[in-house]
């Protein structure tokens, strides 16, 4: 019987995080465990009960010094279960402090402490996407190792047709399986 793969599914703060919805219920239909960090921001979006209801486990928020249940180091021990982690939705910004290295919450804590495949979903406006410094960004983290899936083109939150539109759920769950 082969093993549960173990999914962290970092959630940031894009209009596309409704998307990460459906991307936990088909990851979960697909046989992975998954387990949700979400950043602070992202919590102005969406809560995080509606997380722990798709995906069967407790939601790990931003803060790195918050009481748990029990003693554990959280970013470390969520680094050590990871198989695979995942961003998705994406915005420049965690993108920005993957590439510099910042550690200042959970989810970059976690990435930064792991050895397992990082694979980052991006999604923002056309303009943040297109920005010479995201693109540097990009190329910095693709150097280290890191995966990307997207963006797309197609409608975007501010109204306009553009590139940074999260790409398709099953393109996202197809490369996930490669790994």
């Amino acid at each position: 019987m082969q093993k549960e793969k173990n999914i962290i599914l970092g959630v940031t703060a894009s209009i596309a995080i409704y998307k990460a919805c459906d991307l936990v219920r088909q990851l979960k239909a697909a046989g992975f465990s998954v387990q949700v960090v979400m950043t602070k921001e992202s919590e102005e979006l969406i809560k995080p009960v509606v997380f722990r209801s798709l995906s069967a486990n407790k939601v790990y928020r931003a803060g790195i010094f918050e009481e748990g249940d029990n003693w554990e180091i959280e970013h470390i021990s969520l680094a050590r279960k990871a198989d695979i982690v995942l961003i998705a939705p994406a915005t420049a910004n965690i993108i920005a402090k993957l590439a510099s290295g910042i550690c200042d919450d959970l989810l970059t804590c976690t990435v930064c402490a792991t050895g397992a495949k990082i694979l980052i979903a991006p999604a923002m406006n056309e303009n943040m996407y297109r920005n010479k410094i995201t693109q540097s960004n990009i190329a910095k983290l693709k150097s280290c190792g890191y995966k990307f899936i997207g963006p797309q083109k197609g409608m975007l939150a501010c109204g306009t047709q553009g590139i940074g539109c999260l790409a398709e759920i099953a393109e996202i769950i197809k490369e996930v399986k490669k790994i």
